[in-house]
């Protein structure tokens, strides 16, 4: 089942505050995300204040959360954990 790119940002973003900075690399292995796709959600990301590119030695480029990055990560643990769903939920939802 594919991720929405809201999904895709959230573990980014969880990535990042579980681990710290990191390389593009890393994060892309970590996220489950291809390069290409990966780079968007960086992009948006960092338009949005969310996380900002820092400069590690020389040549190196590493990503972190901003603090309004970790502030929004807080809010959508927040969320999972009043509005948990089971696994049978998201692949066969409830008919209303």
């Amino acid at each position: 089942m594919r991720r929405s790119k809201l999904e895709m940002y959230v573990d980014v973003l969880n990535v990042l505050a579980q681990r710290g900075p990191m390389k593009i690399s890393h994060i892309m292995y970590k996220a489950n995300l291809n390069c290409d796709v990966l780079k968007e959600c960086l992009n948006f990301l960092i338009k949005q204040n969310l996380i900002e590119e820092r400069k590690a030695g020389k040549h190196n480029l590493v990503y972190a959360n901003t603090p309004r990055g970790t502030q929004v990560t807080k809010f959508f643990r927040e969320l999972d954990k009043a509005l948990p769903l089971k696994e049978e939920d998201k692949i066969f939802p409830t008919p209303y």
